[in-house]
């Protein structure tokens, strides 16, 4: 297992790609805190996910905790790492998966939505990353940093006008937390999801051809699954990539290169 023994924080962690990289980081031998958001203010159904998470999490042989709050809220990110202190002694691990994208127009984008777009996407990814890094620090044993990032941090899109900008800064973040945590031995990067099968996308994709053109689009022919981002958020987490800091890892079968 490349990760026995961690202890792992992942925000958003409870449904899509965040309970993907939640049951791999355990599969890998983490113990887990689980953040979710059981508000429906976001634009989403109230998260009822994270007792099934916790569930399959310790059905591995893993410790798990589910821990509610809204990482927009500083406060949250304080209380995430407290947690993990409290459940499990520590934290080695941060993955900041928590985001939003509730599609809109850009002409008539309510400055509300934008702001609460940039409040759980890129504010939230600071205060995660800045609760768990000093943390670390103090720990003394150094750690790892992986943020979900996006393939739409590189392309953009006409309803994503509020989101794009934030994936952006989560890989802006991430290079430069890279530079001021390499001392301290924390290592910072990021993975870029492409065309993945989740709860935040599924409106927009249930159209067949839409479905279709993009399949098409992807050389590997296929949507991704959560656990093809999980896996490689386990792998920058893990000591197989203890020189990699600082990097963008697309995760999108192709997707992104595909001009025709």
């Amino acid at each position: 297992m490349l990760l026995e023994g961690k202890r792992a924080i992942v925000t958003g962690g409870s449904r899509g790609i965040g309970r993907g990289i939640s049951v791999e980081l355990a599969r890998q031998g983490a113990d887990v805190v689980i953040n979710y958001f059981a508000g429906a203010d976001h634009g989403f159904a109230r998260d009822t996910a994270h007792d099934e998470t916790v569930a399959e999490i310790e059905a591995l042989g893993r410790r798990a905790i589910a821990v509610e709050g809204d990482i927009a809220d500083p406060q949250v990110s304080t209380d995430l790492v407290q947690a993990a202190v409290e459940a499990f002694g520590g934290v080695d691990i941060l993955a900041s998966n928590a985001g939003i994208c509730p599609f809109h127009a850009f002409l008539d984008m309510p400055p509300a939505l934008l702001q609460q777009v940039v409040g759980v996407n890129l504010n939230g990814a600071f205060y995660a990353v800045q609760a768990a890094a000093n943390r670390m620090k103090d720990q003394g044993t150094g750690g790892a940093i992986v943020a979900t990032s996006s393939i739409s941090a590189l392309v953009g899109g006409a309803m994503q006008t509020h989101y794009t900008p934030t994936k952006a800064g989560v890989h802006s973040l991430m290079q430069s937390v890279a530079i001021a945590l390499g001392p301290y031995g924390i290592r910072c990067n990021s993975v870029m999801p492409g065309a993945i099968a989740t709860d935040i996308n599924k409106d927009d994709w249930s159209d067949p051809k839409k479905r279709e053109y993009l399949n098409n689009r992807i050389p590997l022919g296929r949507f991704g699954e959560p656990e093809d981002v999980a896996k490689v958020v386990a792998f920058l987490a893990s000591d197989m990539a203890s020189y990699v800091t600082g990097a963008a890892l697309l995760v999108d079968g192709g997707l992104y290169v595909n001009l025709q």
